[in-house]
């Protein structure tokens, strides 16, 4: 591995740390919307951090959303209505969002939308 990557995947876990010590000093026992995304898929969680389990979760690595196409901004919409979803079926109304190292613009922004439209206030 270069010396370049490595620096890389140093920055990245520092950004995802900054913004989780955020969230961790802000919450005051709320669920976590945690994404994930890849070059082709995306990917959501909610999280109760209290008991240390994942409540719900939605991908597009699903059966349902496999199909469409992966890595755009529809696909993520999907998955933002998905999740907002299956958070009514758990009860869970507010969250925290957690887009870890991620910039919360194209298909993170759309999906946080989409989640926010389906009814889930953070």
């Amino acid at each position: 591995m270069s010396r370049a990557i490595r620096l890389n995947n140093v920055r990245t876990a520092k950004r995802a740390a900054r913004v989780r010590r955020r969230i961790k000093a802000d919450n005051s026992g709320r669920i976590r919307l945690s994404v994930h995304r890849t070059e082709t898929h995306i990917s959501v969680q909610l999280i109760d951090d209290t008991k240390g389990i994942t409540l719900a979760a939605a991908s597009t690595m699903e059966k349902d959303l496999r199909k469409s196409n992966k890595g755009n901004i529809a696909a993520a919409t999907a998955v933002g209505e998905l999740i907002a979803k299956r958070a009514k079926e758990k009860g869970v109304t507010e969250v925290v969002f957690d887009k870890g190292a991620f910039k919360f613009h194209g298909r993170v922004k759309a999906l946080a939308e989409a989640a926010r439209a389906g009814g889930v206030k953070f």
